[in-house]
């Protein structure tokens, strides 16, 4: 059982941004963080659970993903993304991280439970701590994806 806590964070939408991720597996536990020059709130909360599946080293994995992310949760739980998979994302934004999420999640058992943002959750404030920091640091990535379609 893999448990992760994800935030995604915008300085400005767009703007320049980060990702943090916190994944536990037993008594483990690692933290993921990247910044991106230019990109928005939505997609580094998307990039955040992308990141962490792809740091998953085993295939089959049962995962429970926390996030704030009502854009996230609602679009996976509640069958959003089956109907733009449907309809070639028509009109949609984020296709790309849309389908990177998709190839991953067919590899494991992913479930997504929404959290209150800012409030008394100690992992999704860590979360939010380390994706404003990757937003606000240095040696900020590209988001080809965003940058692409702008």
């Amino acid at each position: 059982m893999i448990t992760m806590y994800t935030d995604g964070a915008a300085r400005g939408n767009p703007g320049p941004g980060g990702y943090g991720v916190i994944l536990m597996a037993g008594a483990h536990q690692k933290e993921l963080a990247q910044g991106y020059r230019r990109t928005t709130n939505n997609r580094m909360e998307l990039l955040a659970v992308i990141k962490g599946l792809e740091a998953l080293k085993k295939p089959g994995q049962n995962v429970t993903v926390y996030s704030d992310s009502q854009y996230v949760v609602k679009a996976v739980e509640e069958g959003w993304l089956r109907n733009w998979l449907r309809t070639g994302f028509k009109g949609k934004k984020n296709a790309d991280l849309w389908m990177r999420y998709h190839e991953l999640a067919q590899q494991h058992a992913v479930r997504f439970v929404w959290v209150k943002g800012h409030a008394s959750n100690p992992y999704n404030n860590r979360c939010d701590e380390l994706a404003t920091g990757a937003a606000d640091g240095k040696g900020l990535l590209v988001d080809d994806g965003y940058e692409q379609m702008g």
